[in-house]
């Protein structure tokens, strides 16, 4: 019998996707700039991005940004900022943890929009999939508390 090396065993790292999708109270010329990273801080009161490019925070497609989180540094870059299509994707890198995609799609609902949001995660080890399996817990649920935050903001602004 011959013994099996650990570069010989294939391990699986853990690939999740997610979905929610919420009602935002304003019509989609109002909500579509508040899903921009930039402005996003308006309403999430844990979001806090470092811009790299463009300096000045310019939600676009193409924009690279980091945000910590605990020790380490994610960096996102938006993938696609598409007015027309209604449509805003990023990606970031959680260094040696995860690759997350997140889309959202957002659909105007006469004075109010749709947001349907997909966050779809990959471990980047296999000894970080019960970190992605946490995550993946976290988005399942976090349609309510977006829906939340950006309804109280639309509230206090209007």
């Amino acid at each position: 019998m011959t013994a099996v090396t650990p570069a010989q065993v294939r391990c699986e790292a853990l690939h999740t996707c997610e979905h929610f999708a919420f009602t935002a109270e304003a019509p989609l010329d109002v909500a579509w700039p508040l899903f921009g990273a930039d402005r996003e801080r308006a309403w999430a009161p844990d979001w806090h991005p470092s811009f790299i490019w463009p300096a000045d925070a310019l939600d676009q497609q193409g924009m690279v940004f980091t945000v910590a989180r605990g020790s380490k540094t994610a960096v996102w870059v938006n993938t696609e900022f598409d007015r027309t299509a209604g449509r805003i994707q990023y990606v970031y890198v959680l260094p040696e943890v995860v690759v997350t995609v997140i889309t959202l799609q957002l659909t105007p609902l006469d004075q109010a929009t749709r947001v349907a949001v997909t966050y779809a995660r990959t471990a980047l080890a296999e000894t970080s999939n019960d970190v992605v399996r946490g995550m993946a817990a976290e988005d399942r649920v976090a349609g309510r508390e977006w829906a939340l935050q950006i309804n109280t903001y639309l509230r206090r602004e209007s």
